[in-house]
């Protein structure tokens, strides 16, 4: 009876011990197929959508990034992202919104803070910056904002690089994007983009 239960127990273990490895190899083998299929037909997404400028890797295209000062504050010479309450800001690894619903006094008071701060850098009516200039997104990680809140900065950023307006408005417009499949969701502008675009219009970086 003993010798029946270990040779019943041995083809079960046999069999298991197949079966792990039959998987470990169909596994393996899916993850090596679906990245060889991404690096053939989308590398560019396979590999993080990564934004490069003369030969350096700048970010990703599917990642924003703050062009202010340690402290927050603007950087007049760049045109800013949405704010981001992901992490220290845009962190990937730590991708969320703010939690704060909007009777929220701390989201009231973070607002008034971002629209002062705004008009007071844009030398604009408070009233006129637009709402995603005040807001984080679900994500924390938007790479890009309204057309409203890019061309709003066109002045200042201008006025800081020693450009002519009307040049740094046609760079804006061609930067804006419609709507996903032409009806889904809103137009948008790139910041990263936009600002390596406007890095190579003013090289020197001027202001």
């Amino acid at each position: 009876m003993t010798a029946v239960l270990t040779r019943g127990t041995g083809r079960q273990a046999w069999v298991a011990i197949r079966a792990l490895a039959a998987l470990t190899v169909a596994t393996v083998l899916y993850t090596l197929l679906v990245t060889a299929v991404g690096q053939l037909v989308l590398p560019a997404q396979a590999n993080g959508s990564l934004v490069r400028a003369d030969g350096r890797v700048i970010g990703s295209a599917l990642i924003g990034q703050s062009f202010t000062t340690p402290k927050g504050a603007v950087l007049p010479q760049w045109f800013q992202s949405r704010p981001s309450a992901a992490g220290a800001g845009y962190d990937a690894a730590a991708s969320s919104p703010s939690n704060l619903g909007p009777d929220d006094p701390a989201l009231g008071k973070a607002i008034r803070d971002r629209r002062s701060a705004l008009a007071a850098a844009f030398a604009v009516p408070a009233a006129a910056i637009p709402p995603d200039a005040l807001t984080a997104s679900g994500s924390g990680l938007d790479p890009a904002v309204s057309p409203a809140y890019a061309r709003l900065q066109v002045a200042s950023v201008a006025r800081a690089r020693h450009l002519p307006q009307a040049e740094v408005a046609r760079l804006v417009e061609g930067f804006v994007q419609g709507p996903d499949l032409g009806y889904l969701g809103a137009p948008t502008v790139d910041v990263l983009a936009l600002n390596a675009a406007l890095a190579k219009m003013d090289p020197a970086g001027n202001g």
